[in-house]
């Protein structure tokens, strides 16, 4: 294998100009083959050559700090591997630009990664399911999106619904706090809200909702906040949730799990969240790379430090490389049969999906929380 620096990492803009691109030396394994295409339930050996795997990620507008992030991941991870090479290109966030791309991507890859976000996997599992391809979903983790194309997306992630269980659970329960769930724009809040809201009921908690621009009543006691919606969306309920004359005694918030919420709230301390991967909480990877080893490669890509967008992503390459490796073939019915037949673990969690409709049901989210050191297991 070539060393760590020597990978071929080549990320294209919209017009298929090289943004970035690393040479390889003469020879050097990963260099991408202009041959092969994923086609549907007809595939290739995939034992024949280097596999190619194939993402649309969101390199710049509103997605972009996960998207690169889940870029870098996958540099890491073809390091790794050392049979492997990557086309990426930039979806720039934009569902009517993943549409435009992403058959580009699938026509010269082996396997298909799905790109960041709820909104952008539902867009690719469409697509997939009216081409016939098989995409692996590491960026969407609403229920809809996760059921929504049995055959044609196999999903890594806990689902949204599931995103407050831990806190509700283990933080809230036996509180007596009244819990408000604020809900942010679109589907993914509401599926991350609703699940709170039966999680607690079943809890024997009492709750409001707060739907997106709802003024917010003076509470009758101590309460507790779980925030649901897009980055932006918790960033803003939690500022105004610490700044209300009697701000709650607990907070969650989806976007809490990563680093770049310390830098965007007033005072990130004592903050809760969901993170689907955090250092130290996953099992012993029985397939892939181990955690130290990965962290280590994916150091040499970066400076900057890795939260689950990138984990999840790389992840979804080590499990899409194995079902191609085990079925000696790309094509989508046989790459499904391996992905329905498996269960086991990576450095991202467990990995188990219902063989029926794909939706993941081993991952398990972290709890998190921030604390005066930074972003902590809860």
């Amino acid at each position: 294998m070539s060393p760590l620096i020597r990978v071929l990492r080549t990320v294209f803009d919209t017009g298929d100009v090289p943004l970035e691109v690393q040479d390889t030396a003469p020879g050097d394994r990963y260099e991408f083959r202009n041959e092969v295409s994923m086609d549907g339930d007809s595939g290739r050996d995939a034992a024949s050559g280097p596999l190619r795997v194939g993402a649309c990620l969101s390199l710049s507008g509103r997605y972009a700090r996960f998207g690169s992030q889940a870029a870098r991941a996958l540099q890491a991870w073809a390091a790794l591997d050392g049979d492997a090479g990557l086309v990426i290109k930039d979806d720039r966030s934009d569902p009517e630009m993943l549409q435009t791309l992403l058959p580009k991507v699938a026509a010269g890859c082996d396997v298909l990664l799905g790109p960041y976000s709820t909104q952008l996997a539902r867009a690719a599992g469409k697509m997939a399911a009216a081409a016939g391809w098989l995409v692996w979903n590491h960026g969407g983790s609403g229920d809809d999106v996760q059921a929504a194309c049995p055959g044609h997306a196999v999903s890594l992630l806990t689902p949204a619904s599931r995103y407050a269980e831990r806190f509700i659970r283990d933080v809230v329960g036996g509180t007596g706090l009244e819990l408000w769930i604020g809900q942010g724009k679109g589907s993914f809040g509401r599926q991350v809200a609703d699940g709170a809201q039966k999680i607690a009921e079943r809890a024997g908690a009492c709750t409001r909702r707060l739907g997106n621009g709802d003024s917010w009543p003076c509470p009758s006691g101590p309460w507790a906040l779980v925030s649901a919606g897009t980055f932006e969306d918790d960033v803003q309920a939690v500022n105004r949730a610490r700044r209300q004359p009697d701000p709650p005694r607990l907070i969650f918030s989806v976007a809490a799990g990563v680093h770049e919420f310390a830098g965007e709230v007033d005072d990130p301390e004592g903050i809760y969240g969901a993170g689907q991967w955090f250092p130290g909480n996953a099992t012993r990877a029985e397939l892939g790379p181990p955690e130290d080893a990965f962290l280590a490669a994916y150091a040499t890509v970066t400076d900057q430090p890795v939260d689950y967008p990138g984990v999840q992503a790389a992840a979804a390459a080590v499990i899409a490389a194995h079902c191609a490796r085990q079925a000696r073939s790309t094509a989508r019915g046989q790459l499904w049969a391996q992905a329905a037949a498996l269960d086991t673990g990576t450095l991202f969690g467990g990995f188990r999906i219902d063989p029926v409709t794909g939706v993941q049901v081993k991952h398990e989210a972290a709890l998190v929380r921030w604390t005066s050191g930074g972003l902590a297991l809860a």
